[in-house]
């Protein structure tokens, strides 16, 4: 199970720090993965990171996003710096259990859990 938190209100060139913590299961197994999904859109993937700690992230985010992982509390955070008006979104966690050498997957069907949204808003 996954709960993600975080999310809210924010001006946009603000930060925001997205968190989500994982309950049963080896979360050192797993690939995490956040995906965003706009009102009215299809969910995208944004960032993911590999069991190993080796990170992808959609163009749109390079250098203001930053994906990382605590194997030890559980938690896969997403830092967002510099937010833009387009990053408004519900925002997602998902979990990908694989082998150790498994590429981050980057679509919603590389990912078996989810976690509930967290709603990201950035006003101009």
């Amino acid at each position: 199970q996954l709960q993600a938190s975080g999310g809210g209100l924010v001006q946009a060139g603000g930060s925001l720090r997205l968190s989500c913590v994982a309950s049963g299961g080896m979360f050192s197994r797993y690939t995490m993965g956040w995906f965003h999904q706009a009102p009215g859109k299809e969910r995208k993937f944004v960032a993911g990171i590999s069991r190993s700690g080796g990170t992808v992230y959609v163009d749109s985010v390079k250098g203001r996003f930053t994906i990382s992982r605590d194997n030890d509390k559980k938690k896969v955070y997403l830092q967002m710096n510099n937010l833009k008006p387009e990053d408004t979104a519900d925002y997602f966690c998902a979990a990908d259990h694989t082998i150790l050498s498994a590429p981050i997957g980057r679509t919603e069907g590389n990912y078996e859990y989810w976690g509930q949204g967290t709603q990201v808003t950035v006003s101009s």
